[in-house]
């Protein structure tokens, strides 16, 4: 979205042409009742619904989910989560009492109680090596066309042990970006073959646990990773890595994936 806007350079105002990120509403329902309001980027709608479904532990996996369809086109973006026939899901059960912000996913939850989803131990691979870590940050930037452009928009991406770009999503939030590329990837083939998650902030409890729902074993960052997101990491048997910029790279939990 462009939107005229003064910089300054040298403490000399300048008019300017920028590209801004957009945000804006998606609601998610089930059964007609809403479940979730997330302010995410536009765009991927449907992998966001199912991605989200399975992250939060609504579903099992995509056999659950028959469609992930626009409520009515005139209504707003609003999107139903149809389940496949013979699947019963409680939608009180996963209704959040707020919308979800753009920054954090947990703080929608209806109570403390709902943050942790079901979350099983992970797969013993794939092995690490020092060198594959250290390119991932390059390698999922190359993909981040909206970061091109705007400079302020999150990103999540999948690996093979071999280092191979899977898929890479982008979104205004950091678990939608998440929630997207599982919903890709969860269309692709499942359960997900081993792979390593690259994203582009911090590393949360939700990141993590959103990770291991999925089945990836892998988690890395640029930034740095909190207390929490750690502990359940090192919980579920899962390879925790922040701060990989350059040649260098913290990890936190899981170094047995390395040789």
């Amino acid at each position: 979205m462009k939107r005229r806007i003064t910089r300054y350079v040298d403490g000399v105002p300048e008019g300017v042409d920028d590209i801004l990120v957009e945000e804006a509403p998606v609601e998610l329902r089930l059964d007609g009742v809403p479940i979730a309001v997330l302010m995410r980027t536009p765009g991927h709608d449907e992998e966001l619904g199912l991605g989200f479904a399975i992250t939060e532990g609504i579903v099992i996996g995509p056999h659950e989910v028959a469609g992930v369809r626009l409520s009515d086109p005139e209504a707003g973006d609003r999107y139903d989560l149809e389940l496949s026939k013979g699947v019963v899901v409680d939608p009180e059960q996963f209704r959040r009492n707020l919308f979800t912000s753009s920054s954090c996913g947990v703080c929608g939850k209806a109570s403390i109680d709902a943050i942790r989803v079901t979350a099983r131990h992970v797969q013993e691979g794939p092995h690490l090596t020092p060198s594959l870590i250290q390119s991932l940050p390059s390698a999922m930037r190359e993909h981040q066309e909206a970061f091109s452009e705007s400079g302020s928009i999150h990103a999540a991406a999948a690996f093979d042990p071999a280092g191979n770009v899977l898929a890479v999503r982008e979104d205004v939030g950091r678990h939608n970006a998440v929630d997207k590329l599982v919903g890709f990837l969860a269309n692709e083939s499942w359960p997900l073959e081993p792979a390593v998650m690259m994203v582009s902030g911090r590393i949360s409890f939700e990141m993590v646990q959103k990770a291991a729902v999925a089945g990836v074993p892998v988690i890395c960052g640029v930034s740095g990773a909190s207390s929490l997101a750690v502990e359940l990491g090192e919980e579920l048997d899962m390879t925790v890595i922040g701060f990989v910029r350059g040649v260098q790279f913290n990890v936190y939990c899981g170094a047995s994936r390395f040789p």
